[in-house]
């Protein structure tokens, strides 16, 4: 009897064996080599903020007692009160707040400006249009019931500079002494521009500081935590907010969202999103105590993985022949990468390749939709364990100029690593890959 001696995959074979043709595993391959000093750095700020993380969590002293369920009213929830205070610990600020009751970041950002923000203030975005579901909340779009702009606040907006910077000469202009709320997006939203680093937003608040210093300035953290050494809060930020379903959730927390910050303005954020008189003192926990704490233990790691995974796209996607922003060997603030298709055709072949990577739905085909809060129809591609999570591997983008698509997240490399070759193929089957093979 002949016993068959069996292969070792390797790499190389095991891309192959799922229909990667040779060409374009040598091209991934090439990518991890020129990429992997910038990937080595991604790893070594994902190993000081699992630090910071750590001690944060240790500080507060997380015990397996702090998991039990509350339910109805969530009076007493020690887990919930410990989960808060690590909060504030990771973003160094006097409180922080952890909700599963918050629904997204959106939702987050709401409350802190109608938390602080009454009718006759007035509400100032420095870093140009804010992202598309943050518009009805403003009030700048039709249809905005129960708007900030209903409600008598006002609101002005300064435009980024051609290269996408903030207009730090031009803040004093649109400033008055109305101004109670400055507000300022990290990311690029579904625009075609940088993101704004840490330094940059730390620069914007210094020129508020000199001329609205009654201004509580309000940082838009979505897809920016745990990407640098410092967040927003330790350059003068008041109030940042986020969602668990990105960044901080780790791909681990199911819902939710937290607020840090400057005491007064979280709690007033915590009275408008429960009631006044109740604030942060309700809200049950319901059993998912571990999953947040394990989300935001996790949180570093994983986004050291999106980023690293980001990076290797980045090269990628352009030695393809596709515009990208940011380019790989560019520095980076948030977990988004930007790749620009020139039409619809080119945007749903690059997320139909996205959604066959996924581990979940993953023969779905993503069709454009316009759902609440988008003016527009918005193409997603997610075959995530959570809904709409854009931590694990996700692609979306709206059906407008300049027909971008924008990846992000990622639990592992190797899954970020196959849903790009996936898009590529599938740009390719429709002749939309500018350098095909």
């Amino acid at each position: 009897m002949t016993t068959k001696i069996l292969e070792t995959p390797t790499w190389e074979t095991a891309l192959g064996g799922l229909g990667i043709p040779g060409q374009r595993v040598a091209l991934a391959r090439e990518g991890l080599r020129r990429t992997l000093e910038l990937r080595q750095a991604v790893r070594e700020r994902a190993a000081v903020n699992q630090w910071k993380v750590l001690e944060a969590l240790q500080g507060v002293g997380l015990m397996e007692g702090h998991f039990a369920a509350t339910t109805g009213y969530g009076f007493s929830d020690s887990g919930r009160e410990l989960l808060d205070e690590a909060v504030a610990r990771i973003f160094r600020t006097p409180a922080g707040r952890l909700r599963l009751q918050v629904v997204s970041g959106t939702h987050a950002l709401a409350a802190g400006m109608f938390g602080w923000l009454r009718p006759g203030d007035e509400l100032v975005a420095l870093s140009g249009p804010p992202y598309d579901t943050l518009r009805p909340v403003i009030g700048t779009v039709e249809g905005s019931h129960g708007s900030l702009a209903s409600w008598g606040v006002g609101y002005r907006e300064l435009p980024l500079l051609e290269d996408g910077r903030i207009d730090l000469e031009g803040i004093p202009s649109v400033l008055t002494e109305r101004t109670r709320m400055v507000f300022l997006q990290r990311s690029r939203g579904y625009t075609w521009r940088p993101s704004l680093s840490v330094e940059e937003l730390g620069q914007a608040i210094a020129v508020v500081r000199r001329h609205a210093a009654q201004a509580v300035i309000m940082v838009d953290n979505c897809y920016g935590e745990m990407v640098e050494l410092v967040e927003p809060t330790e350059v003068g930020a008041d109030l940042i907010a986020g969602s668990l379903i990105k960044n901080m959730g780790g791909a681990i927390a199911p819902c939710g969202g937290y607020l840090a910050g400057r005491q007064d303005v979280v709690e007033r954020a915590m009275e408008w999103l429960t009631a006044p008189g109740i604030g942060p003192e309700e809200g049950p926990s319901l059993g998912y105590n571990r999953l947040l704490a394990q989300g935001l233990f996790m949180a570093p790691e994983v986004v050291g993985q999106a980023l690293e995974g980001a990076v290797w796209a980045a090269w990628v996607l352009e030695e393809a022949g596709l515009e990208v922003w940011p380019r790989w060997d560019s520095p980076r603030t948030d977990i988004i990468q930007a790749v620009r298709l020139g039409s619809p055709e080119g945007q749903k072949a690059f997320c139909r390749g996205v959604q066959r990577a996924g581990a979940v739905d993953h023969s779905a085909v993503p069709i454009p939709v316009v759902q609440p809060g988008y003016r527009d129809p918005i193409l997603m591609a997610g075959g995530t364990f959570i809904q709409g999570s854009s931590i694990e591997l996700s692609a979306d983008g709206p059906l407008r100029p300049p027909f971008a698509c924008y990846l992000q997240g990622g639990v592992s490399l190797a899954h970020v690593q196959l849903g790009v070759l996936r898009a590529l193929e599938e740009l390719d089957k429709v002749g939309l890959l500018p350098k095909s093979g």
